[in-house]
């Protein structure tokens, strides 16, 4: 009977090698499934003398053909490929955007200045200014499209992540029930390599949404997220929930869910889809929306107070080209109380006071007591300084000041200051009339009929108004402006030169030839005469600034003569008159296209707008061609991770075909081992 079961122990374990080698078969194209291998022992020999004789064969094992290091090396580069992919399948249609002249701003910018050059050769021309003004509108109307784009990504974005944050809880959950399940199997002595290969694939699965850090431990596979936040703990599993950002309701945050507690892990959540997507938001999306917003600020603040301190065709100062950039809305709408703040907390009114030196960061604002607060530039923490609620004017940081309105404050409350992440939505052209185009500068000067001498006025010397109209405190520019139109004209009327020639001298006089001033020329030199003129209203009484103290209101202009005007010669400086032809104002507005009124706070001392836009460009240009790089880089290493495990855990189907001609022919031969056995045992019968 020994030689029959040895043949039987031969043939159960052929049948368990076909049996193994089928079921890889089957199972090639199973994910993350590892080839298994039948391990054979010998059973017990028996002694016959002082010989062993062989009783068979037995199977020890079926063995799982695993690799940890192969297959953490494959989680890991599945997390950072996915995070690569994430990123560059977000910033390649923004590049694309942006620098496209179509869809960016670049095209609608040049042809907008184009449009005022236009209007600058032709000021008195109304269908140039129609175009101007419909170049105006296209501009605004560019701004908020890409913006629309923007905001659109971000809402985009804010929907994925609650997707994934789903499917992470699923994929948590499975590998939290495989270990348990393990657990139980591996207790009970067996070695269960499906549920096995199972759990592995599902991690895989997992890194594919964000990094996750597996750590083995008692035969559970604990996952980890972040900075070492536990998502799996054996049998139990914690939860993501994507919530509204404390800081910035806006922005979806991710906090984990461990039952009892929460913990937001958005800082901190690194790799895989959600990783890329936090990371583009963070390091591309809200600096490119700040950027756009604070080109549109610089616009439509520099048009505008140019537009202020220009004439128009009706022979008024001019109005606005765009919306006011400091509406109460706006400045509202640049600052985010943080959820929990104190009960009754107010809000920061976010006043733009000067739009050239304003970043393209966002800010945090931290009360240390109910009038005293700290502002942090943000995302580096960079201290901006301790200032008070009770300092009058609030004090301006990087172009914007902050006034509490709504409530008071408490001791730890805190607010996110954005100053210009929604200009680009929110910038509207405003006029409707061409003809309140201040293309024309507000004064000008003639030299008085009957004088002598060789006065001159170039047309680069006519006055130029240097008194600076706060287009934002429209009572005080309003009273300014009636009283030039009240004050003027006034006269500057030159004396005899001195003997010698070095000197002349001059009187500056009011409509009634009242002596306002007096000042010295050097003739048939270039001077530059600096004049002030002292407002008053349409009855004669002097037009005040209550103070403290209270003084007369004036405005400033420069002109510039030359040549040697004799004795009594005058000249007659008057506001502009309805229709006039002169175009000096549309020059100033036409120079802001190349013009340093950007980022003026730096020691570059600032750049155009157009540079500012392209700066925008380049630099998510820039940084979306090192996203393609690392997205190829990242998939051909995670093809050679691939490569790796399925080397060796892989199946190979001429390997499997190999080994299973191999068995079958070790079954035929176990079968003719219990053939010989009933030859031998019927031998034996037929002898008796």
């Amino acid at each position: 009977m020994s030689l029959l079961n040895i043949g039987m122990s031969g043939l159960a374990a052929g049948q368990s090698s076909l049996m193994t080698t089928g079921n890889n078969i089957a199972n090639a194209d199973t994910a993350g499934y590892s080839r298994q291998q039948t391990v054979q022992g010998t059973k017990a020999s028996n002694q016959f003398g002082n010989v062993y004789i062989g009783t068979g064969t037995t199977l020890a094992d079926v063995r799982r053909v695993y690799n940890s290091y192969l297959d953490a090396q494959l989680q890991t580069t599945t997390s950072l490929n996915s995070d690569a992919a994430a990123y560059a399948g977000q910033i390649s249609p923004l590049d694309a955007l942006l620098s496209d002249s179509g869809t960016g701003l670049n095209g609608a910018l040049t042809k907008f200045f184009a449009s005022v050059q236009n209007v600058n050769a032709k000021p008195g021309d109304d269908a140039s200014r129609q175009l101007l003004l419909s170049d105006a509108q296209a501009l605004s109307n560019r701004f908020n499209s890409v913006s629309a784009q923007l905001t659109a990504q971000n809402a985009n974005i804010n929907g994925n992540l609650t997707n994934m944050a789903d499917q992470v809880n699923k994929l948590a959950a499975t590998v939290a029930q495989l270990n348990q399940k393990i657990s139980e199997v591996s207790k009970a002595g067996g070695m269960p390599n499906e549920l096995l290969d199972a759990r592995n694939e599902t991690v895989r699965q997992l890194s594919t949404f964000t990094g996750a850090q597996v750590i083995e431990r008692d035969g559970n596979l604990d996952v980890y997220l972040g900075s070492g936040q536990p998502l799996v703990m054996g049998g139990t599993a914690s939860t993501l929930q994507v919530v509204p950002s404390q800081a910035d309701p806006s922005r979806m945050g991710i906090q984990l869910n461990r039952g009892s507690s929460t913990v937001d892990i958005t800082s901190v959540m690194t790799g895989g889809e959600m990783g890329g997507l936090l990371r583009y938001r963070s390091t591309v999306l809200d600096p490119a929306m700040n950027e756009l917003g604070r080109v549109a600020l610089v616009v439509a603040d520099q048009m505008n107070s140019l537009q202020a301190q220009g004439i128009d065709k009706n022979g008024a100062f001019g109005s606005n080209l765009f919306n006011s950039i400091n509406s109460a809305a706006q400045m509202a709408d640049r600052s985010v109380a943080t959820v929990g703040n104190s009960a009754g907390s107010g809000n920061f009114d976010v006043s733009i006071e000067d739009s050239g030196k304003l970043t393209i960061n966002d800010y945090k604002v931290t009360f240390t007591s109910a009038t005293n607060y700290t502002v942090q530039r943000l995302p580096e923490g960079t201290a901006m300084g301790a200032f008070s609620t009770l300092t009058t004017p609030p004090p301006v940081i990087d172009g914007f000041s902050l006034k509490l309105s709504g409530g008071g404050a408490a001791a730890g409350d805190t607010f996110k200051i954005t100053p210009t992440r929604n200009a680009a939505t929110n910038i509207k052209t405003e006029m409707t009339d061409s003809k309140r185009l201040a293309i024309a500068a507000p004064l000008s000067a003639a030299i008085a009929p009957g004088g002598s001498g060789t006065l001159t006025i170039s047309s680069s010397g006519q006055p130029t108004l240097t008194t600076k109209f706060d287009i934002y405190d429209t009572a005080t520019t309003t009273l300014i402006q009636n009283g030039m139109n009240t004050s003027m004209p006034v006269k500057v009327v030159f004396g005899a030169a001195a003997a010698d020639g070095s000197s002349q001298p001059y009187q500056l006089l009011d409509a009634k030839g009242v002596q306002i001033s007096t000042g010295t020329i050097k003739p048939n030199q270039n001077n530059t005469l600096n004049l002030t003129v002292p407002l008053k209203d349409g009855t004669g009484a002097p037009i005040m600034d209550p103070g403290p103290p209270a003084v007369q209101r004036t405005v400033s202009f420069d002109m510039t003569v030359a040549g040697s005007p004799g004795t009594g010669t005058a000249i007659d400086i008057n506001i502009a008159q309805p229709g006039t032809l002169d175009n000096r104002n549309g020059t100033a507005l036409a120079g802001l296209q190349t013009k340093q009124v950007v980022d003026t706070g730096t020691a570059s001392k600032g750049i155009s707008l157009t540079d500012a836009y392209g700066k925008l460009v380049e630099g998510v240009g820039a940084k979306a061609a090192q996203g393609k790089l690392d997205s190829a880089a990242t998939g051909a290493i995670l093809d050679n991770a691939k490569n790796a495990r399925d080397s060796l855990s892989g199946v190979d189907l001429d390997e499997e075909t190999g080994n299973l001609v191999k068995y079958q022919q070790y079954y035929t031969a176990s079968s003719q081992i219990i053939k010989a056995a009933q030859e031998i045992f019927s031998t034996l019968i037929n002898s008796l």
